[in-house]
């Protein structure tokens, strides 16, 4: 007979983990909004600048290529030196550079000066993924990466938005020089900030063991560097390196040229560029952190990484087909959406493909990786400039530069797929 008074056992919920790792990703949003103000500015600024020094349309793809090659080269040494100095001195340094070459934005004269300010700006910002993504693998377990990157990698669109907002009443106010001058001598408050508050997390006073066990929950890894040459013998590799090679040159294209579409499309200037951009980016947010959540999700339901990681990229690279049609867009507000679901789409896409470093390799080979894709990914840009001033200059309609953005996400997925068919950890 049972004994109807024997009390139902307890339930112990597990405790929290605590969410200190969540402040260093909010420092990596801050940082990453401030890169894209950096970043948009010159191409915000591209018909007012284009205006007084008499710039042609190959005039500006070439300042747009010249930081592409200084990006290309130091981004992939910044992913070795990440992977020596740490994230901490590491992304610091990379940032006050950054910040230096905005600012020599201020003293440029003619089209030399923008290009020799752009290199600077290149050599610094190409030190930001590298850092963010070190930063991740150091302070996230797997399955929470995505979404981290996610949430870190949507300060880009932030950014993106706070540059139509705020630029044009410091161009009218006080002109475009002190425009530079003023918003990068802002964000340089950020560095010390950085300095202070960032820890590896063994190294991290006020970090609980609860949540350090949780960080370092993950099986652990080899710890000895891995050579650059090691490296570029293992597929996994090559699977981040083409698939960014593929997609980082649209958005580019959206980043830089954006503007100028709107501008010649639909006749928007300095004062009425805010709205369209600021929708655009907004959705650019909320691909993000869903492409990044969504993966995540699937995971927590049982999915494998692998599958969880691709599903995700297929979604979003579907979401890309229609920016195909956006240069014959019926009125503004069409362009405006299939745009915005075209750049939510990469920045889902994004989110899942930075992910794949912190996947399959050793946090000490991480920020090499990242390096290495980052480098083929800004040379991809270097290309999709030359052949958006060549289609601008000869052609004089974006078509042919939309089509190319609408295939390029199906294409970098069947090439990761093929690659590494299976997300395992890399041999190294």
């Amino acid at each position: 007979m049972s004994d109807a008074s024997v009390a139902p056992p307890i339930q112990i919920k597990a405790p929290s983990p605590g969410k200190y790792r969540w402040i260093i990703m909010w420092l990596l949003f801050a940082a990453m909004v401030i890169n894209y103000v950096d970043r948009q500015m010159i191409g915000f600024l591209k018909p007012t600048l284009s205006a007084e020094f008499g710039w042609s349309e190959t005039d500006y793809a070439d300042i747009v290529f010249w930081f592409q090659a200084s990006y290309a080269v130091a981004y992939l040494l910044w992913g070795r030196i990440m992977d020596r100095v740490g994230a901490r001195w590491g992304l610091g340094i990379a940032f006050g550079i950054w910040q230096i070459g905005h600012i020599l934005h201020g003293a440029a004269r003619d089209l030399s000066h923008f290009m020799m300010a752009r290199m600077v700006l290149g050599v610094g910002e190409a030190g930001g993924f590298p850092g963010g993504i070190k930063a991740v693998a150091e302070w996230f377990p797997k399955k929470e990466r995505a979404f981290a990157t996610g949430l870190f990698n949507a300060g880009t669109n932030i950014g993106a938005i706070v540059t139509p907002l705020i630029v044009p009443g410091l161009v009218l106010a006080f002109g475009w020089q002190m425009a530079f001058v003023i918003t990068g001598a802002l964000g340089l408050i950020w560095l010390p900030i950085w300095l202070l508050i960032y820890r590896k997390p063994r190294e991290q006073k006020t970090l609980s063991a609860t949540e350090l066990a949780y960080i370092e929950q993950d099986p652990a890894d080899v710890v000895e560097k891995v050579k650059w040459t090691k490296l570029l013998t293992v597929k996994e590799t090559w699977a981040y390196a083409l698939g960014k090679f593929l997609i980082d040159p649209i958005w580019w294209m959206f980043l830089f040229w954006l503007p100028d579409f709107l501008g010649k499309t639909y006749g928007l200037d300095l004062k009425t560029f805010g709205p369209p951009l600021v929708a655009i980016y907004l959705l650019s947010d909320i691909g993000s952190v869903g492409g990044g959540w969504l993966s995540s999700r699937f995971m927590h339901r049982g999915m494998t990484i692998n599958k969880a990681r691709k599903i995700t990229m297929l979604i979003c690279a579907l979401c890309a087909v229609p920016v195909a049609f956006a240069a014959e867009a019926s009125n503004l507000w069409v362009a405006v959406g299939v745009i915005g679901l075209a750049t939510a789409a990469h920045q889902g896409f994004s989110a899942n493909l930075y992910a794949l470093p912190g996947d399959v390799f050793p946090r000490s080979a991480v920020g090499s990786v990242v390096g290495i894709g980052g480098m083929l990914g800004a040379i991809g840009g270097m290309a999709m400039a030359k052949y958006a001033g060549y289609v601008l200059e000869k052609i004089g309609t974006y078509t042919p530069i939309f089509i190319v953005a609408a295939s390029a996400y199906l294409i970098a997925l069947l090439v990761i797929h093929l690659i590494t068919p299976k997300y395992e950890l890399a041999k190294v």
